[in-house]
C-alpha cells in the first residue's frame, strides 16, 4: 500500500473486526470449559467431553484434576 493510499477509517475497521474475533475466541473458550467442568462433574467421559467441546485431553485432564476427579 502507498502512503497515499492510507486510510485511517480502513483500520479502525480492521482493528476493530480483530477485537470482535478475539473476544468471541474467548468466549467460546470460556463457555467450553464450561461445559466441560459441568459434564465432568456429572461422570461424563473425558473422550466425549472432547467430542462435544473441542478442547484438548490435556485441558479436560486438568480440569478433572481441579475437580479432584481421576480420569487419568
Amino acid at each position: 500500500m502507498l502512503y497515499g493510499e492510507y486510510n485511517i477509517e480502513d483500520e479502525i475497521e480492521v482493528v476493530r473486526e480483530e477485537v470482535r474475533e478475539e473476544t468471541w475466541n474467548e468466549a467460546t473458550q470460556e463457555r467450553n470449559t464450561t461445559i466441560a467442568r459441568n459434564a465432568l462433574v456429572e461422570g461424563s467421559t473425558p473422550e466425549f467431553i472432547q467430542k462435544i467441546t473441542g478442547l484438548d485431553m490435556k485441558t479436560i485432564q486438568e480440569l478433572a484434576g481441579e475437580l479432584k476427579l481421576n480420569y487419568r
